[in-house]
């Protein structure tokens, strides 16, 4: 019997050693797991601190290049803030500057008249210009008789330089018959008699209001009536071919309004429509006496 007992306590493992030994293999295994992971996943990040500058990977870049943030370069460096940069604003284009009118044109009231003037009858069938200019420079305070006006004109057979014909001399005739003036020899007496007057061609609708408005009278060349009338031409003596027109006549314009215009013919003071004046006016070209202050 002791024999027996003595092989089977041989044959038993303590149990200390066995816990000893599968402690060994435990850690060998943990040992090798840990080596196996290192090798694959590579060591434990540490905690980053303030000195820590990470090194992205291969990876970590291409998933931001796709990810949608700006790739950064290794190292790591901080993205720059986005600063926007103004759009310049256009500038106008330089317009060139226009200097003003010093003296910018008046307005023109749509009514003016001039209320003290008066006229008297002519003396004689052919008077008329010289009636118009006793008129017109008793009104600028240029006492002048009409026959006395008549008697100083030049004659001629050309009424640009005097008068044509007898003066008591049938109407409705041209040069070399009796006929009239025109405008430049009775404003060249005027201007003897001291007055500034003015003969002008083609005046203009707008001439003629700003000189009423202004208070000075116009004398005017219409036809008789200020009816429509024609031109004819006619050669002088001289050689010189000249605009002439039966009845031959005229007036003192003194007024207008958006109509028409107020005329002073000898003693009679008369409306017309700016139309039936403008069809008389423009026969001799739109001839007139101005007073043109100096």
């Amino acid at each position: 019997m002791n024999n027996n007992n003595t092989a089977q306590r041989g044959s038993i493992v303590p149990l200390p050693a066995f816990g000893i030994g599968l402690i060994l293999v435990l850690i060998v295994l943990i040992i090798a797991g840990f080596k196996f992971f290192v090798s694959q996943f590579g060591p434990f990040p540490q905690y980053i601190t303030p000195e820590y500058v990470p090194q992205f990977t291969p990876t970590l870049k291409i998933a931001l290049a796709f990810g949608g943030y700006p790739e950064t370069p290794t190292p790591f460096q901080p993205l720059p803030t986005h600063t926007s940069t103004p759009i310049p604003t256009p500038s106008p284009t330089a317009q060139p500057i226009v200097e003003p009118n010093l003296q910018p044109s008046p307005q023109l009231p749509p009514f003016a008249r001039i209320e003290d003037i008066r006229g008297y009858p002519q003396t004689l069938n052919l008077s008329c210009e010289s009636r118009s200019a006793a008129d017109w420079a008793a009104y600028f305070g240029v006492s002048i008789e009409e026959l006395d006006f008549l008697s100083q004109l030049p004659h001629s057979d050309d009424p640009n330089k005097g008068f044509v014909g007898d003066p008591n001399g049938p109407g409705g005739l041209i040069p070399p018959h009796p006929y009239g003036v025109h405008a430049a020899p009775v404003a060249a007496l005027l201007r003897a008699y001291g007055l500034p007057a003015e003969d002008v061609m083609d005046v203009t609708i707008e001439e003629l209001k700003a000189e009423i408005a202004a208070g000075r009278p116009v004398i005017v060349w219409v036809i008789f009536g200020t009816s429509p009338g024609y031109a004819l031409s006619y050669t002088t003596q001289a050689g010189e071919v000249i605009t002439v027109a039966p009845n031959e006549h005229t007036a003192i314009l003194i007024g207008y309004d958006p109509n028409g215009v107020t005329l002073l013919d000898g003693a009679m003071i008369y409306w017309r429509s700016w139309d039936t004046f403008l069809q008389s006016f423009k026969v001799l070209g739109n001839m007139a006496v101005f007073y043109r202050h100096p």
